[in-house]
C-alpha cells in the first residue's frame, strides 16, 4: 500500500473526562467528507501519551470502524515501553489498521542499538511501520545511520521526520 496525500492527525475528543466517542466519529466523518487521504489517530496531536491503554485501543478501533475501506488508517502505537508498543501494534494490526506510526521511545533516551531493538520487535509484527522522529517531544533524535539501518527492514515503510534538521 502507498501512503500519499493528505493524512490528518486527529485530536482525541473528551467530554467530562471521558472519551467522547460520538464526537470522535463525527470528526472522522468530517475529515472524510472534506476529502482527506488518510486518518492518523493516537499520534502527538491525539495526545497518545495521556490516553489510558483502553482509551488508546478504543480510539484506534473507532477510527478503523469509521474509515475502513474509505481511506487508510495509520494508528499511533508508539510508547516508551517496547512491550506496550508491541501490544498496541498487534492490536492495530488485528483490528485492521493499514500501518502504525511509532514514535521513538521517549524519556528513556535509548542508544542507537536500543532504538534498533525496539523497532525490530515492532517490525516483526508484520504491520507496516512509519517511524516518527520528533526529538522536541521525545528528547532524542534518531541518528541518520540508525534510520539507514532500520530502512532495510521489510516492514519499515517510511518516516515522519519532525526534527527540523535533515543533516
Amino acid at each position: 500500500m502507498k501512503f500519499q496525500g493528505c493524512f490528518v492527525a486527529i485530536v482525541t475528543p473528551f467530554k467530562e473526562g471521558e472519551l467522547d466517542e460520538e464526537a470522535l466519529r463525527k470528526l472522522i466523518q468530517f475529515c472524510l467528507e472534506k476529502g482527506v487521504d488518510g486518518i492518523v489517530p493516537c499520534g502527538t496531536t491525539g495526545e497518545s501519551p495521556t490516553l489510558s491503554f483502553g482509551e488508546h485501543k478504543q480510539v484506534i478501533k473507532i477510527a478503523i470502524e469509521e474509515a475502513r475501506g474509505k481511506v487508510p488508517i495509520i494508528a499511533g502505537t508508539g510508547s516508551n515501553n517496547t512491550s506496550e508498543a508491541e501490544e498496541l501494534t498487534k492490536y492495530a494490526k488485528e483490528t485492521g489498521a493499514d500501518a502504525a506510526l511509532v514514535i521513538t521511545p521517549y524519556y528513556n533516551k535509548p542508544t542507537p542499538k536500543g532504538m534498533q531493538s525496539h523497532f525490530r520487535k515492532l517490525e516483526a509484527i508484520g504491520l507496516p511501520i512509519i517511524i516518527y522522529n520528533v526529538p522536541s517531544r521525545t528528547g532524542i533524535n534518531i541518528p541518520p545511520a540508525t534510520v539507514a539501518t532500520l530502512s532495510r527492514l521489510k516492514n519499515i515503510v517510511g518516516i515522519k521526520e519532525a526534527s527540523g534538521n535533515m543533516d
